[in-house]
């Protein structure tokens, strides 16, 4: 990733470069933006601090392409605590945006512990949203639910399997999707096969969120083919994720920016 990095910086771009209200403003006001009040936030960032420490050992039923760091299946929780879950400041991100684009369907794939997903829900306070979340692994799953437990909040769904098997059939059911996240099986046929799920079910204002593009080749293959994909018209890479839209009002572009 390091080379990937360093090409990322020597192409990124500021507001400077863009000329698109769209971009623009999004870039601006929601992208480089600063949050708001930490206090709103304190909650989850208790319970992150506190699962960073916890010695509870739990067996990983890994469907994906495992961790870099430790792919031993008996782990603690504490350690994919500190070595899977993102930053606060992605989950920041993902609460900016759901809020900018009101988003209430939210599909999240890949719950982990649930810290990810506790910032998709805390976004949804305002306008009553919901999020059904994906994880394949059931004891990290029972870590998940407790978590969400403890910060009350009750408007997820937690779906426990393989996303072979239960993504398909859970999208079908929904109602159009606003709002997808995905950090899931880091492969690129999972990665694409995933992505083609969920577009049955998008309208022109839903917004995909992936994580590690540039995690490995296959994960760069795979955010290649979306970029390309006919149903795309805009595509942000601010390295770490990448932003996908769908919005036919707006030219083809895909732009690196910096985060």
């Amino acid at each position: 990733m390091l080379l990937a990095y360093f090409q990322y910086l020597s192409r990124a771009r500021d507001e400077h470069s863009l000329h698109s209200p769209f971009l623009f403003s999004l870039y601006t006001q929601v992208i480089r933006a600063k949050t708001g009040s930490k206090a709103l936030f304190a909650p989850i960032r208790i319970v992150r601090n506190e699962l960073r420490k916890s010695r509870q050992l739990i067996t990983i039923a890994d469907h994906g392409a495992g961790s870099k760091v430790n792919a031993s299946r008996k782990r603690t929780v504490g350690d994919i605590a500190r070595n899977s879950q993102k930053p606060a400041r992605f989950g920041r991100l993902l609460f900016r945006l759901i809020r900018r684009f009101e988003a209430k369907n939210i599909v999240d794939l890949g719950t982990s512990l649930g810290m990810t997903t506790a910032y998709l829900a805390e976004a949804t306070k305002p306008n009553g949203g919901y999020i059904t979340t994906f994880e394949g692994c059931p004891e990290t799953a029972t870590v998940a639910r407790q978590n969400f437990e403890r910060l009350n909040i009750q408007n997820v769904t937690i779906v426990v399997g393989n996303l072979d098997k239960t993504l398909a059939p859970q999208i079908a059911t929904l109602r159009p999707i606003d709002f997808v996240f995905f950090d899931a099986n880091h492969r690129y046929d999972p990665t694409v096969r995933y992505f083609e799920t969920c577009l049955t079910n998008i309208h022109n204002d839903t917004v995909f969120i992936f994580d590690d593009i540039h995690w490995s080749d296959e994960m760069e293959q795979a955010w290649a083919y979306i970029k390309a994909h006919t149903s795309v018209t805009v595509t942000v890479d601010l390295f770490w994720v990448g932003l996908v839209f769908f919005r036919q009002e707006q030219p083809k572009q895909d732009f690196i920016l910096r985060f």
